[in-house]
């Protein structure tokens, strides 16, 4: 009988196993290929979650250094202007290790004390209850203020006094006065930022009512946002004419006579994000100034990717703001637009803040 090669038996084995083979995929169908598919789906996803992280981390890193920045170069013109540097600006290292909600600027002058006084009085808590606030809900309040162009004066020596009383002031390498609002404003935010790590920074007039804890819950509404500019927006008159009040001695830069300003946040309170407040320290030195401070805050975010947030809340009139909030709207602001602030606030702010606040508890009572 005829036997089969050996070879050929090795071929015809190989060749059974390769049919095999294919049963066993046909059987399969396409499953194999579906699940790399999935698997390399779920390993793109990761992936871009794993940038994503590293994205944030790298944009808060470049923040942090930003505001190392800040405060180096704050020390350095202390030095060269030969201006005492505050304890807070020798070491900012460790204010950097505490993250705050916001800080509460309130802008006030030498003259201001019956004002700062009524504030103290009403929507400012005081001594060991605002230390409370600053620890427990990350609330940083300071009466801000300059130093008067006679270095050591009378003027300098009674806020110096004031705030060995209260020690609520924040003092500013800035020569006090009217037309120096915008240097003022600039000085402040870079200050601020270079000594607390903050959400926000506000700025706020001494002759206006504010909500603290309806304030902290609606800045807190916009923490996830990266630029913002928050304020009651407004575009008024751009004023040419000499001697009136707001006069825009650069008018002609806006355009023809009669137009109005870009969109910017009123004056009497407003509050920035870090992001912004960086900004305005890293590049304080370029940025322009007008007249008005308002004008100038404004214009210096016009040209940046910003958030406006147009909050009607922080404009309330002394009038409106009871029934808002007996209604249960409680106004962040409350003043008067024809005294730009509360009018005769020394006489009234008890008034307003019985009418319009917010209660004593509400501060310990919000998440």
């Amino acid at each position: 009988m005829w036997t089969v090669p050996e070879a050929e038996d090795k071929t015809i084995t190989r060749a059974t196993g390769v049919k095999d083979e294919s049963l066993k995929l046909i059987s399969e169908g396409c499953d194999p290929i579906r699940k790399d598919v999935k698997h390399e789906s779920k390993d793109i996803l990761s992936e871009v979650s794993r940038t994503h992280n590293a994205i944030q981390t790298l944009d808060k890193t470049i923040s942090n250094l930003e505001m190392e920045l800040a405060a180096t170069r704050a020390v350095q013109e202390s030095i060269i202007n030969g201006s005492p540097i505050s304890d807070e600006l020798k070491i900012p290292e460790t204010n950097g290790k505490r993250k705050y909600l916001m800080v509460v600027g309130i802008n006030t002058a030498f003259s201001s004390r019956k004002r700062r006084d009524s504030v103290r009085a009403t929507w400012m808590p005081q001594g060991e209850e605002r230390k409370k606030l600053e620890e427990e809900k990350g609330i940083i309040m300071r009466f801000v203020i300059g130093h008067s162009a006679t270095s050591g004066g009378i003027l300098d020596r009674a806020i110096e006094a004031e705030d060995r009383k209260h020690g609520d002031f924040l003092r500013l390498e800035h020569v006090e006065g009217y037309l120096e609002l915008s240097a003022k404003t600039k000085t402040y935010f870079a200050t601020a930022a270079a000594l607390w790590d903050a959400d926000f920074y506000v700025k706020v007039d001494d002759d206006v009512h504010v909500n603290i804890a309806t304030l902290g819950a609606t800045l807190a509404r916009h923490r996830t946002k990266p630029r913002v500019y928050i304020g009651c927006m407004k575009s008024g008159p751009v004023l040419a004419q000499k001697g009136v009040r707001y006069h825009e001695p650069e008018y002609w830069k806006f355009g023809e006579e009669g137009n109005k300003y870009f969109r910017h946040a009123t004056g009497q309170l407003y509050a920035i994000s870090r992001d912004l407040a960086s900004y305005i320290s890293i590049n304080q030195h370029v940025l322009h100034k007008y007249a008005n401070e308002d004008v100038s805050l404004g214009s210096w975010f016009i040209g940046l990717d910003v958030d406006h947030i147009d909050d009607r809340s922080l404009c309330c009139g002394t009038t409106d703001c009871e029934w808002k909030a007996q209604a249960g709207n409680v106004c962040v602001a409350s003043f008067d637009w024809t005294c730009s602030g509360i009018c005769k606030s020394v006489e009234r702010m008890k008034d307003v803040h019985r009418r319009c606040g917010e209660g004593k508890n509400a501060l310990w009572t919000e998440a």
